[in-house]
């Protein structure tokens, strides 16, 4: 076997048993996500690809000329050819189909394992972030079945409260209700009294005011009567005091006639 042959080999034996590794039942998903997030493999990351894609043009390089080399040994021209010129030759052109087809398993299966084994990566990968996330999702699911299980503990409380309290708001208000009915009756029969003092009140004002209209309209009277007896019989005092007033008026009126002749004749005087 050639150098290229034999790490052809040696890388698919290395697959194999990485593949048998990461088949073990008893390493959880969770654990080898903590070894892919080491920070080795982060630094290695930028790298990956590349390799990754470089391997697999390689193994796809040997694979195809594997296939060469069986086309090559396999065809009936060359076994007839080589058995033809040398009888030991039949035995040889055998070996090297044997090591062709040899070749092309290990190399086929080398690709083929390369593929299966970064799929499983990334399967072992993403069920562990699954795992995590069925765990995360799980407490959340008791914290929430459990904060619901309060809430509804505190539901069935508060409705028993409310029905205690609605009970007992149901016997205030009869007690209220039956309160104000007693204190309307009670404003009722006073405004029914205020009414009739109120409608006593203003008959007695009438009354009174038609009294009093009534005095009035006497008392008119009674002094008119006593103007008109004082005018057709005056008594005689009356009479000579008239007289007299009517004297002085009269010897009033000369004086001011005199003096207002005098008054005039002054000026005469002065003009001369």
């Amino acid at each position: 076997m050639t150098l290229q042959w034999a790490a052809v080999a040696t890388f698919l034996y290395a697959e194999i048993g990485l593949i048998l590794i990461f088949c073990l039942p008893f390493i959880p998903p969770q654990r080898w996500q903590k070894i892919f997030s080491f920070s080795v493999w982060g630094k290695i990351a930028t790298f990956w690809n590349k390799a990754f894609l470089t391997i697999i043009v390689l193994l796809i390089v040997l694979f195809l000329d594997a296939v060469r080399e069986v086309r090559k040994y396999s065809s009936a021209h060359a076994i007839e050819r080589s058995s033809a010129s040398r009888p030991a030759a039949y035995e040889h052109t055998q070996m090297k189909l044997f090591r062709s087809q040899r070749n092309l398993y290990i190399s086929g299966f080398s690709l083929f394992f390369w593929l299966v084994l970064r799929r499983l990566v990334t399967l072992i990968t993403q069920l562990a972030k699954e795992l995590s996330n069925k765990g995360v999702l799980k407490s959340q699911a008791e914290s929430t079945n459990k904060a619901a299980k309060k809430f509804m503990e505190e539901n069935e409380r508060l409705k028993r409260l409310l029905k205690n309290y609605g009970k007992e708001e149901d016997h205030i208000l009869e007690e209220e209700n039956k309160k104000l009915v007693e204190d309307k009756e009670k404003l009722q029969t006073e405004l029914k009294k205020v009414s009739d003092a109120l409608s006593k009140a203003q008959n007695d004002v009438m009354t009174m005011k038609v009294q009093s209209e009534r005095l009035s309209k006497e008392y008119d009277l009674l002094l008119k009567e006593h103007s008109e007896l004082q005018t057709a019989h005056p008594p005689p005092g009356t009479v000579s005091l008239f007289e007299e007033g009517k004297a002085e008026g009269l010897f009033h009126k000369q004086n001011t006639g005199m003096s207002t002749k005098d008054g005039a004749r002054k000026p005469e005087t002065r003009k001369e």
